[in-house]
Order: structure tokens, then sequence, then C-alpha cells
């Protein structure tokens, strides 16, 4: 099967072609990546490619509760604890850079640090706060040009950081509604300076991000995720999608990156992602795609088959089965998540899901 064949992710060689999925899981203690997030990335190293939790490049991106950062030493530090442990069972791992922009909350926040967004546009919905519970979410302030072009080099060095740390690539969050969407989306960027109109200013950002990016660390180890039709966090339709990404596709191509991430919410209740984006990606961008959105070991071999991706991601599936590959292989029974705890403190729900050698200890 494809599936559980080796391949390469530009140089970086790949055991399989199952991706782990980011996702958020607000385990990092003060911000800071630690031993228990070590273990629980450890666990799953048998996936050909990890793509981390969403890792702030800036003190402003830190919106929720105990997500992790990249922008300073102690979190490098706590961050090599991470490649190392991965890398020693044979993984290969990659940080996902997220600042959230305007989905966030102050009491989220460190000292000195802001809400920002690219309008003073609040988003509806609430976030929690382990102080106070849930909390709408505040009227951010608007970026000037001079702090949208230094969130630019923050990124940049989160990725130098990055490297640092071990990792073997960045993947820039470009979907789910947070800052770098929120500039992409022509209803929440309300800009009109260099960022803001047009979709080549409200690409800028990106673009900027991942051309400085690759020119840090390469282009071989810098990937994009985006999330076309996305709804999540208070991203409204518009017209010109599919314009607008056919643009940023041909951008990113030209830029050279590893890879595109394509995610489909459509299983959680978002809109679909057509087809026809999916299809102008694969033929407009030369080097790897990559599908998440509700995958099965069945369908995912399926879709690599007909070439409609390189590989496939897997998030809740991965979550609750730290050996997602072999039970994949075996076409085991999967454990189920625990909803419950998705982002509470603690290795309940986090690093306890048995794997099948103690569930048939236990049988």
């Amino acid at each position: 099967m494809q599936l559980f064949s080796s391949t390469k992710l530009g140089p970086i060689h790949l055991s399989n072609h199952i991706v782990m999925a980011p996702m958020t899981r607000s385990r990092a203690i003060g911000n800071i990546p630690n031993d228990l997030m070590a273990e629980y990335y450890a666990q799953r190293a048998s996936a050909g490619l990890i793509i981390t939790e969403g890792t702030s490049p800036s003190p402003n991106g830190l919106g929720y509760p105990r997500i992790p950062g990249a922008f300073s030493a102690e979190q490098v530090e706590g961050w090599k604890k991470i490649t190392d442990a991965v890398h020693n069972k044979g993984g290969k791992i990659f940080l996902q850079l997220m600042h959230v922009g305007r989905i966030a909350h102050p009491l989220n926040l460190p000292e000195g640090a802001e809400v920002v967004a690219p309008s003073a546009i609040a988003a509806k919905g609430e976030m929690y706060t382990d102080q106070e519970g849930p909390k709408g979410h505040p009227v951010p302030k608007a970026m000037n040009t001079e702090e949208v072009k230094a969130t630019v080099q923050e990124y940049v060095q989160a990725a130098r950081n990055a490297i640092e740390a071990g990792f073997d690539g960045v993947e820039l969050h470009g979907a789910n509604g947070y800052l770098i969407e929120q500039f992409i989306n022509q209803h929440v960027n309300q800009r009109t300076d260099e960022y803001g109109g047009s979709v080549e200013n409200r690409s800028r950002f990106l673009l900027e991000i991942a051309e400085q990016t690759s020119a840090a660390i390469g282009k071989e180890r810098v990937g994009v995720r985006l999330s076309p039709y996305g709804a999540f966090n208070d991203m409204p339709a518009y017209d010109g999608v599919e314009e607008d990404y056919t643009y940023l596709t041909e951008q990113l191509n030209d830029i050279g990156i590893a890879y595109i991430h394509l995610v489909d919410h459509s299983s959680m209740g978002a809109p679909e992602v057509p087809d026809s984006i999916k299809e102008m990606v694969r033929t407009k961008f030369a080097n790897t795609l990559i599908l998440s959105g509700g995958y099965d070991a069945e369908r995912a071999e399926a879709d690599l088959q007909a070439g409609k991706a390189g590989l496939i991601a897997f998030g809740k599936p991965f979550l609750a089965n730290p050996d997602l590959v072999e039970r994949f292989r075996q076409g085991a029974e999967l454990n189920d998540p625990d909803f419950s705890t998705f982002y509470t403190p603690g290795e309940k729900g986090y690093t306890d899901y048995p794997v099948l050698e103690e569930v048939e200890a236990g049988n």
C-alpha cells in the first residue's frame, strides 16, 4: 500500500505517507515546551511527518491558554527535548508557526503583549481563559504598517529558532482564521495600505513571510497550511475565494516552498473545499500537496493511488492512537478520543492512550 511506503518531502526522507496534523493541546505551562510534550510527540513518531501544535512566533500571538512559543531561549531549549525525542525514534517533525491575531484574549497574553489584527474588527465568539473562563473576543488593535513588517520578521526569527531547536522545517499556519488568514480575508482586512485591498496586497503578509523564511532556513524546509472556504474563527465567506487562492498558489509555487497543506473542515461542519480548488493546487503547485480533513486509511490510500495528494494528514485519530500507523497497518480498531481532555493540563487524555500491545495484554 502506498500509505505505508517511504517517500521524500524535498530532501527529507519520510518513512511513510502519513502526516500527524497540527493540533492545539494546551499543555505548555508558561508557554514553554516541556517533558510531557516530548513524551506525547515521541509516542507518535511512527508518523512519516509530525506537524506540531500551533506555536506562536510572538508574545502577541499567544492568544490561547498554555500554547507554546518559539521566540525565547527557554522555548528553544524546551523544543530541543521534543525534536531529540522524535528523532531518536526515527521520526521527522516540523514546527507549525501560528500567530492567532484577533482570536485571543488579554488574560492569555504575557505582560506587554496585545491583541492585534489587520483591522480593528472583533471576532464573534469567545475565548477560554484559565483565570475567568470564557470571555468575548475583544476589539483588536489594528497593526500599523511598521508593526506588520515587524511581525513578518518575528516569523522569520521563529523559523531560525525552530532550526536551532532541531526541527526539520516549519509550517506557516495560513488557515483556520488566524492572523495570516485574517489578512487574506477581505471582510476582516479593511486596510488601505500595501497590505489591504487587492488580492496582491491581502496576500502580501503571507508571501513576505514565506519568501523571507525560505531565504532564512531554506525553501525545502517551509510549508504553508491553507483553508479556502473555511469558516472557523469567524471567517466570513466572500466572492472571489477561488481566484484569491489561485493567485496564492501560483506565488507560493514561484517561491518554491516544500508543500501546501490544504485543510478541508467539512467533516466538522464547515463548507466543503471544492474539488476544483484541490485540483487547482495540484496542477499549479509543483511540490508536495498534503490533504487533511476527516480521512480514514481507506480513503487516504485511494486519494494517494489516484494522485490527488502526495501526503495525507490525520488529526483526531492520532490524538487518541499514538500507534496509529500500526493500527492502520493491521486494520485494528481505533481508540476513541476523550473530548473533555483536549485542552486540559496534564497527562490524562494526552499521553495515557493505550497502544495495541497494552490492549491485547488486557484482553
